[in-house]
């Protein structure tokens, strides 16, 4: 059996950082396994404009879906996430945002506040080297439109003050290169000796020997199984649908559940896979009376929609993103069309979802259409801190069962309310005299949706994803949580957790850089406890 010091199960965004990290500043030996590809098997995920063809490249997304959501006219809804090295963070927009003070002052964790985790982030920028896009008139005219609705114009969203703000957002990119923490971190170390990369692997279960210790992890290339011994510690970092469930795979989780699906409790942990957070958004469109002239969702804003809510004084509650329709719209339609006119049981036959593929492309390629998509624009709404939560279950005994995940979205009633402020908030932006000189006509859901009964219809109806999945292994203080201030797994030794799923409250802003930042922070852990 081969042997590693340390075995990182995950290649996305914390992932790379973490591996190369251990195998740069260290003599360590490092394996990390990837289920997915390289990039350059895909080499969309490698450039700025790549992120349109990612998102319908199935070999880069895992096509996963929600258990019926009750507040969402009982629908299944499509909630995929990135799959090779650099993860979600090889396919996403490239947003970059550290979040708000106040989002990690909810955590409740002394040394994973603002202020211990600037160091941190600067030292991932160093490496990142994020950008912020020129303006153009139609991203001025939204921020002046913005204002006159009374946000303020930020000048730097990366400050931690996010309360009333809208501003031009840092995206992870140099050039024409997309800056995934693969292409910054990892690239830089695949020639180093003591680190092993093996994608196309699909992790089974993390052995946990007689003391109680991550010994081995199993896994499996092209139906052979492999074996590999851990001499100090198994680092998590699969994301917060996929780690969970590969640790109740191990015999990590509630007992009940482990006992449902016929696998030996090893540790009877029954806060795993609860506490799952997503923010869910809508999106209003517009057309102009000219071309928009953005090529990329480059503005974000945030407000407190909801006055009502018992948030902290000052935190923002939603996000409001301006996304230009060209950049985007067709492809968008081409992934998530087949979730919405397929019934479950036949959403993964390929030839069907060829097939409303082929015809959306088909549609957009009529240039009336291309005439009116240059105008369009969406005014996205995100619910940016929901108190709904939900949970991350086995779907059965094997690694290859998809987990059942159930956001439990707009099951807390707030979370309604607040999107349905939000969306009034986003028609006072768009009803300003600086967009109505653009030209803001609104097409979906249309002037005819006024009242507060027909607005919470439309979010029923249209709600979905911002792919921002946290919390299923969230961290605590004494004795609380899953993991410690560490990020080690309580009960095991040997075993540390390093993505999105230790987050306790999920952040008000995107998730990649945060993300980014635990496996920042989980690799100075791990050197500093060598």
């Amino acid at each position: 059996m081969r042997s590693y010091d340390y075995v990182v199960v995950g290649g996305g965004s914390s992932g790379c950082v973490v591996a190369a990290r251990l195998a740069t500043d260290s003599d360590a030996r490092v394996l990390l396994l990837e289920c997915g590809d390289r990039g350059e098997q895909n080499p969309e995920t490698l450039t700025v404009d790549g992120y349109k063809q990612a998102f319908i490249n199935d070999r880069v997304m895992w096509p996963k879906y929600t258990t019926p959501q009750r507040a969402c006219m009982n629908k299944s809804l499509f909630v995929g996430s990135g799959r090779g090295l650099g993860g979600s963070g090889a396919i996403n927009a490239m947003v970059y945002l550290r979040s708000s003070v106040s989002d990690f002052d909810d955590w409740q964790v002394p040394s994973w506040r603002w202020s211990a985790l600037e160091s941190a982030y600067q030292g991932l920028e160093r490496v990142l080297d994020p950008h912020r896009r020129d303006p153009t008139e139609f991203t001025q005219a939204c921020i002046e439109a913005a204002v006159e609705a009374g946000f303020r114009r930020a000048t730097d969203l990366n400050d931690g003050d996010l309360d009333g703000v809208l501003g031009y957002e840092w995206m992870n990119y140099r050039g024409e290169q997309r800056r995934s923490s693969y292409v910054a971190f990892l690239q830089p170390a695949l020639s180093r000796p003591n680190l092993d990369v093996q994608t196309g692997a699909r992790v089974e279960r993390i052995v946990i020997d007689a003391e109680g210790r991550a010994s081995a992890v199993e896994y499996s290339v092209g139906g052979a199984r492999h074996c590999v011994a851990v001499s100090k510690e198994v680092v998590m970092c699969a994301g917060a649908v996929e780690t969970p469930k590969l640790l109740m795979l191990s015999g990590i989780g509630p007992r009940a559940q482990l006992r449902q699906h016929g696998i030996e409790v090893r540790l009877d942990q029954p806060a795993l896979g609860e506490n799952f957070q997503d923010h869910p958004n809508v999106t209003l469109f517009y057309r102009g009376r000219r071309d928009v002239d953005a090529k990329y969702p480059q503005l974000y804003g945030f407000h407190r929609a909801n006055p009502a809510s018992d948030l902290r004084p000052g935190q923002p509650d939603t996000c409001y993103v301006f996304y230009p329709a060209r950049s985007s719209l067709r492809e968008m339609m081409m992934r998530m069309l087949p979730t919405l006119v397929l019934p479950p049981v036949l959403r993964e036959r390929a030839p069907l979802t060829k097939g409303v593929r082929g015809a959306v492309s088909l549609a957009f390629a009529s240039q009336r259409l291309q005439r009116v998509v240059a105008q369009l624009y969406g005014m996205v709404v995100i619910l940016g801190k929901p108190k709904s939560r939900g949970t991350v279950k086995l779907g059965g005994p094997r690694a290859s069962d998809q987990a059942l995940i159930d956001p439990a979205y707009l099951s807390d009633p707030e979370d309604l309310a607040t999107l349905v402020a939000g969306i009034e908030l986003a028609r006072r932006i768009t009803g300003a005299q600086a967009l109505r000189d653009w030209g803001a006509r609104e097409l979906f859901p249309g002037k005819w949706a006024r009242s507060t009964k027909l607005l919470e219809g439309f979010v029923r109806a249209n709600a979905m994803t911002t792919y921002h999945f946290a919390g299923t292994a969230a961290m605590g203080c004494e004795d609380r949580g899953v993991v410690d201030e560490q990020l080690r797994v309580r009960g095991v030794k040997g075993l540390r957790i390093a993505d999105a799923s230790v987050m306790p409250v999920v952040p008000v802003s995107a998730l990649n850089a945060p993300s980014m930042l635990i496996g920042y922070r989980a690799a100075d852990l791990l050197l500093g406890d060598a």
